[in-house]
């Protein structure tokens, strides 16, 4: 895909969350640069022929984030930029103060499991007589 039409993609994916892209380069490397209040900045380097893509920061406290994003990347199949973003995202949803996602969908799980048994439904537990 050539560079502009990744820098597009990053930029549209920015219009939906806390990140901003604030540098890209074509020149040395193919680098997308992002940064999101309190502190947390990444930047993807873009393949440039069969290579994959890879992510990264310079900021000590964004590094152990970005494994989750890592392991996919480097996972069977090829990415698309906007998947690797969406990992990233995910990832470091805690750093911004964002709820986990696996954290409220299993919320929403355990709390359709409570509740109480419907008429067909044996209830466990002793019986008083």
């Amino acid at each position: 895909m050539e560079f502009k039409h990744l820098v597009e993609a990053a930029e549209k994916w920015c219009s939906g969350n806390p990140f901003d892209l604030i540098f890209a380069e074509e020149d040395d490397e193919r680098r997308l640069d992002f940064y999101a209040e309190p502190g947390v900045s990444f930047y993807v380097l873009c393949p440039g022929g069969t290579d994959s893509f890879h992510v990264w920061s310079e900021s000590e406290d964004c590094l152990p984030f970005l494994q989750l994003a890592q392991d996919y990347i480097s996972s069977c199949g090829k990415k698309t930029l906007l998947e690797v973003l969406e990992k990233v995202f995910t990832s470091f949803r805690p750093l911004l103060g964002l709820p986990d996602l696996d954290d409220d969908s299993f919320e929403h799980y355990h709390t359709d499991m409570e509740g109480e048994p419907g008429p067909d439904q044996q209830q466990m537990g002793v019986s008083q007589q």
